[in-house]
């Protein structure tokens, strides 16, 4: 991955040409008087898209419904939760 390194001023003066930057896979750093404070990055891929890629590679098998439900394994007994059955036993 490329990574770009520039100033505060540098980067409000070309905003527009730094997001093409990172559109494109680079990794921008952001430095104030040298100093880097922040990091420009391209938006990560959905996991639709990730799936998808999968699928072509042959590497997944979908038929893009969602799965079904499994059965608990443990059923609780009497009233409380299972949350408050946990707090109960951290005291």
């Amino acid at each position: 991955m490329l990574q770009v390194t520039v100033g505060i001023r540098e980067l409000k003066r070309h905003l527009s040409s730094y997001i093409r930057e990172a559109r494109s896979g680079a990794s921008v750093i952001i430095t104030n008087r040298g100093e880097p404070v922040a990091r420009l990055m391209p938006m990560g891929r959905s996991l639709e898209e990730r799936m998808g890629d999968l699928v072509d590679a042959g590497l997944l098998g979908w038929s893009g419904k969602k799965l079904a439900g499994i059965t608990p394994v443990v059923h609780r007994q009497g009233q409380q939760s299972v949350a408050d059955l946990l707090l109960e036993d951290r005291e």
